[in-house]
């Protein structure tokens, strides 16, 4: 169970560091999340302020972050730990969190999306970015935890 607990914390690392990339301003994903924001039309000084008053919640946010994506990483690291150990092969642990991924990540994200005031313009590529950024991050804790086993 420890090696689990480690595999849920490295998995909520990686989950930060492909957040980073995936959500940053140089990538499609990006700019797709600042529209989102309603930060795509800000001028510089009112991005800055804008960044300003949101830099006393941000500890908060990225502890509650941390915690979420630890929960997912040890949901991962469970199934694959545990069902390979009991006798799955990798693959069909690798089977078992897709559909995991396919029938509840993807439709909480999407009526997320579709009961938000996001832009109509930006529905779509925002739902199959998010989705996209969890299905990598999943599929990376995954790997990893393999290794483990």
């Amino acid at each position: 169970m420890i090696a689990i607990i480690l595999l849920s914390l490295l998995g909520a690392v990686i989950a930060a560091v492909v957040g980073t990339f995936w959500y940053s301003n140089s990538t499609p994903m990006g700019k797709i999340q600042m529209k989102t924001l309603g930060c795509d039309n800000l001028t510089p000084a009112e991005l800055k302020k804008r960044m300003e008053d949101a830099k006393p919640m941000m500890g908060k946010m990225y502890a509650a972050q941390i915690l979420l994506s630890f929960l997912t990483s040890f949901a991962v690291s469970l199934i694959v730990v545990m069902g390979v150990r009991n006798g799955l092969t990798f693959g069909m642990a690798l089977g078992f969190i897709l559909m995991n991924w396919l029938c509840f990540i993807v439709p909480t994200i999407g009526s997320g999306i579709l009961w938000s005031n996001t832009d109509k313009s930006i529905r779509w590529p925002r739902f199959f970015s998010e989705i996209g950024a969890n299905l990598l991050t999943i599929l990376l804790v995954a790997i990893i935890a393999s290794f483990f086993i």
